[in-house]
């Protein structure tokens, strides 16, 4: 496991792999499926020189982990930690390489990896095929786009990738004598004529890049959790329906987030994270659709890491544990309430950035404002609320 990144884009005074997610280090999560797997015979970690924080995660796994130095680049740690195995491990015995920054390794994808990689000659890697539009720009400093890319036959590597522990060490050594760097473990085995197998991997097997990753390693950690009715399954049924509400009293600021959209007001709202009702709301709903409770028990508002979160990442997470269980959204109708701030120009933004967020048609998405009229506290301008209504649908 290469371990010795310094995360420069994840934005945080620690190391992403260090970075604390439900308790743990994300570290932690992603050693957890191997530490948990009898098959698995050894782990080496490869680490920062002067890595002060690995010996309080060390303190609290159980069994023997080998540590080495890692190198300046990924393909250099995991050739240190290969050299690391020395004697314990034959040059047909098969090793994985995993990313310390994935903790959201699903076990039925391991143990698909382990069986067809097992079968092969050479190793494979988990991958998921590529499902976005992908555009081309010709620098990274670019912002137009060149072209779009034909994106049949692409996959996405992801982690682990098992092969061969001496044709791996061979492969990154080769590459390192020739002062070449590649980007996986597979890259090295192609660039000498490998063609490792591609195992389809979940989508949910995410790699925390930015501080917002976490957000939804913590709905799909939580969600695994979730207990199942001893009665029914959430395939049973066609269609589902929930409902969301929130409510947050205005403060100090000078613009309110609303379904994702920066909304310019003389005031700001009083919440733990955002404040972003609409969206709020709509977790609420997606999840109450779902059987999966509120957005409370997923994403507290007394934990830190929550502070000041961009709400979008809570609706990522949410419909992350709601493809893990096979439901897709249909159509969502949000009312706002508030005397202000008036949201006739802002109407249509909301909606397409609503839509985009639930991967839906602008037209499945309606907002609505009202006031009350002047009556009560929304009435007397003192804060805003939302009411979300969501249609799923389960695959059977």
């Amino acid at each position: 496991m290469p371990a010795a990144g310094s995360g420069s884009r994840f934005g945080a005074p620690v190391p992403k792999q260090y970075a604390e997610l439900l308790g743990r280090t994300v570290i932690e999560w992603a050693l957890a499926p191997f530490l948990a797997d009898p098959q698995c015979a050894g782990i080496v970690v490869a680490l920062a020189p002067g890595d002060a924080r690995w010996s309080q995660v060390a303190a609290r796994l159980p069994g023997s982990i080998v540590t080495v130095a890692g190198g300046a680049h990924r393909s250099g740690s995991v050739l240190n930690g290969l050299i690391g195995l020395g004697a314990r491990a034959d040059d047909r015995d098969w090793v994985l390489v995993h990313d310390a920054a994935r903790p959201c390794l699903p076990p039925e994808d391991l143990a698909r990896l382990l069986q067809t990689a097992a079968a092969e000659e050479l190793g494979a890697l988990l991958a998921a095929p590529g499902a976005d539009t992908l555009k081309f720009a010709p620098a990274a400093a670019t912002t137009r786009v060149a072209r779009t890319v034909d994106r049949t036959g692409l996959w996405r590597a992801l982690t682990p990738q098992m092969f061969r522990c001496g044709a791996l060490r061979t492969a990154l050594q080769t590459a390192h004598d020739a002062g070449r760097i590649p980007t996986d473990e597979s890259q090295a085995l192609e660039w000498l004529g490998g063609r490792p197998r591609l195992v389809a991997g979940s989508a949910a097997n995410l790699k925390v890049t930015t501080a917002q990753d976490l957000v939804v390693a913590a709905a799909i950690l939580r969600s695994r959790d979730a207990p199942a009715s001893p009665h029914t399954s959430v395939r049973e049924h066609t269609m589902r329906i929930g409902s969301g509400f929130d409510v947050h009293t205005f403060g100090e600021g000078e613009f309110v987030m609303l379904g994702g959209v920066r909304v310019p007001y003389g005031r700001g709202v009083i919440a733990h994270s955002d404040g972003d009702v609409i969206l709020h709301a709509l977790c609420d709903a997606l999840l109450g659709a779902a059987g999966l409770g509120d957005i409370g028990q997923h994403f507290r508002d007394d934990d830190p890491q929550w502070r000041g979160a961009d709400s979008q990442g809570f609706v990522r997470g949410v419909l992350t544990m709601l493809r893990e269980r096979h439901l897709t959204v249909i159509n969502a109708d949000i009312t706002v309430l508030a005397e202000a701030p008036r949201l006739a120009k802002h109407r249509e933004e909301i909606r397409r950035s609503i839509a985009a967020l639930l991967e839906v048609p602008p037209d499945c998405v309606n907002v609505k404002a009202t006031t009350t009229e002047k009556m009560g506290f929304l009435g007397r301008g003192e804060g805003l609320a939302a009411q979300a209504v969501v249609l799923l649908n389960s695959a059977a």
